[in-house]
């Protein structure tokens, strides 16, 4: 099962899901909308952390219709629905006068859940926003240009990526648009108006299917 998923892995990301909180999907019964955020609380929303001590209100929070991650421990939150296709459009932004750091859009994660899952990730780090990689060992064909492997990660495992094209990230602190679309094996991410990657050769098997941020 899939799920699509926001990542933090360092402090104080803050991310807002637009169109309403919703993500549009396809299915055999033709295109849906459904509301993934609702802009007051994260009621609904499932989380995983290295510490399982740790409360998800300690980590995540609401405030003005935005979603803030702290950054620690290692985390995601996430909810359904369970989709393969799907366009989602994201905002969000480092906070002002703090260093940016790490973090990414999980999406066709399979279990076990956990907080770098098996996955594709549409990258969000500062500096590789807009790259696509498969996490875990999740299949993203080689031999395409920009592609790059990192092999027994001591947390993501083997990764497959697709560098993007160009970048289109603005700078730390202000807001930036993120728009992914994925089409049985194709991922195509648009920042700010520019399609900075295309990349074929994804897995498209079925998983749970959430959005979520992740934090370190």
């Amino acid at each position: 099962m899939k799920k699509i998923l926001f990542t933090c892995l360092v402090p104080f990301l803050a991310l807002a899901i637009l169109g309403n909180g919703c993500c549009s999907y396809c299915s055999s019964k033709g295109s849906k909308t459904v509301e993934l955020f609702d802009g007051k609380s994260l009621d609904g929303w499932s989380h995983v952390l290295a510490d399982a001590s740790v409360k998800k209100e300690d980590v995540w929070s609401v405030k003005d219709g935005i979603i803030t991650c702290k950054g620690t421990p290692l985390g995601a939150i996430y909810r359904g629905p369970e989709v393969k296709n799907f366009r989602l459009v994201v905002e969000y932004r480092w906070a002002p006068g703090e260093k940016p750091g790490n973090s990414g859009i999980f999406s066709r994660i399979h279990d076990p859940i956990k907080p770098l899952p098996p996955c594709v990730e549409v990258q969000l780090q500062h500096g590789n926003a807009g790259d696509v990689l498969g996490l875990q060992g999740t299949r993203v064909v080689g031999g395409q240009p920009r592609f790059f492997e990192v092999k027994n990660h001591a947390v993501a495992g083997d990764i497959a990526g697709v560098k993007k094209m160009e970048n289109a990230e603005k700078a730390a602190g202000e807001w930036n648009r993120v728009e992914i679309t994925a089409n049985v094996d194709v991922y195509r991410v648009v920042m700010n108006g520019k399609l900075i990657n295309e990349v074929p050769g994804v897995a498209s098997t079925w998983a749970r299917s959430d959005c979520s941020p992740k934090a370190a």
